[in-house]
């Protein structure tokens, strides 16, 4: 039995963050892969500033020569009315059905799916194992004991609380507003996505 954690995101760009916290997720969880996901142009709630193709260039530049990381475009092809957290996990525990699937979020993540702002919410944590990332200024344990779809499922199995070294704070849209005003981001993002920005001249 593999153990797999789901890594969803915008990836406009990808960066080395995104790298560095999937290897340390990876280690600590002792995961045998990582897929990165990622998240379909046609969400209403989303706003991305480069095409698909891009995206997912980048993301196959970056993963490249890592076995335990691997793309998958699953929710890229899908309208946004179509897409909930919910039945990407249940697709992906379809398709590996002999394997421990993580969803792996940030804390900022967990809130919302406690306060039900996600589709399914209830459902989602009913059925399924998350490894939590730490974001500054949120107290996991505490946003798990004070709503009742958290601390309900909260078995010692659910989640997965990573809370020291995984809250650097640099962000996509940090990078693509360095690129934007003619800024330097050189070593946020790795060496062939920095020279495939460039050459296509993207994020100006």
């Amino acid at each position: 039995m593999a153990k797999i954690g789901i890594y969803g995101s915008s990836f406009d760009p990808i960066t080395n963050v995104h790298l560095w916290t999937a290897s340390t997720v990876a280690h600590r969880c002792k995961l045998d892969r990582v897929i990165f996901l990622p998240c379909s142009s046609k969400r209403p709630d989303k706003k991305l500033h480069i095409s698909d193709e891009h995206r997912w260039n980048m993301i196959e530049m970056a993963i490249k020569g890592n076995d335990k990381f691997v793309a998958d475009d699953y929710e890229m092809k899908k309208v946004g009315w179509e897409i909930a957290t919910y039945l990407t996990l249940k697709h992906f525990k379809e398709q590996f059905p002999d394997d421990e699937i993580y969803f792996i979020m940030g804390a900022d993540l967990l809130l919302d799916i406690g306060e039900g702002k996600w589709k399914k919410s209830e459902e989602l944590i009913q059925e399924n194992k998350f490894i939590v990332m730490a974001r500054d200024g949120i107290n996991m344990l505490s946003a798990i004991s004070k709503s009742p779809i958290l601390r309900n499922a909260d078995d010692g199995q659910t989640f997965h609380l990573i809370d020291k070294g995984l809250a650097m704070e640099i962000s996509s849209s940090y990078i693509r507003d360095e690129f934007n005003k003619g800024g330097e981001p050189r070593y946020l993002v790795p060496d062939k996505c920095y020279d495939y920005i460039k050459a296509h001249q993207l994020y100006r």
